[in-house]
């Protein structure tokens, strides 16, 4: 007997459809889908909860010194002539930057397995290439998600149905974070 639901698919079209549903959950914070699907995300998504919980203060604050562009008020680099060529001006900035333990830096990289590249699009530019941004899904565990859920052992998912679909009357449910 299977430890899974087959979903009615081959395993690569199972896996990309599983992964899709986690970074959509991930990313938005609720999905609508089927009971059967609702059930076997649930599971990859509390475990990669679960991970995040765990490692989340797992990194070391760290202090570098970083060659920035200088920009004009209008946001474009600022040149300079140099030997007779056209150079960008850049000047030296202290930044702080979180640099991951070894156990964290795995713990990212399990989850990069799972969850899909999410980029973002400001709703003025809606279907423009400019502006849009990758939005960091580990980071967005780590940081976000999992404060929330620091001292509760698990269940960090809820499953509520909302009835037939109408088409094949296949039960379905909201699949939310707590």
């Amino acid at each position: 007997m299977a430890q899974y639901r087959k979903l009615g698919r081959t395993a690569s079209q199972r896996k990309a459809l599983l992964r899709s549903q986690v970074t959509a959950l991930i990313c938005k914070g609720k999905i609508v889908t089927t009971e059967a699907r609702a059930k076997e995300v649930r599971k990859i998504a509390e475990s990669l909860i679960a991970l995040a919980v765990k490692e989340k203060d797992n990194f070391d604050t760290v202090t570098v010194d970083a060659k920035v562009p200088v920009k004009d008020k209008d946001g474009n680099r600022v040149k300079e002539v140099v030997d007779g060529k056209k150079v960008t001006k850049f000047e030296t900035v202290q930044k702080t930057i979180k640099k991951d333990q070894p156990s964290r830096l795995h713990a990212r990289r399990q989850m990069l397995k799972v969850l899909y590249p999410v980029t973002e699009v400001p709703k003025e530019q809606a279907g423009k290439k400019k502006n849009t941004k990758e939005v960091d899904l580990p980071a967005k565990l780590f940081d976000e998600i999992a404060p929330k859920y620091e001292n509760r052992q698990g269940g960090y998912t809820r499953i509520v149905k909302i009835g037939p679909r109408r088409g094949d009357a296949a039960m379905e449910v909201i699949l939310e974070l707590v």
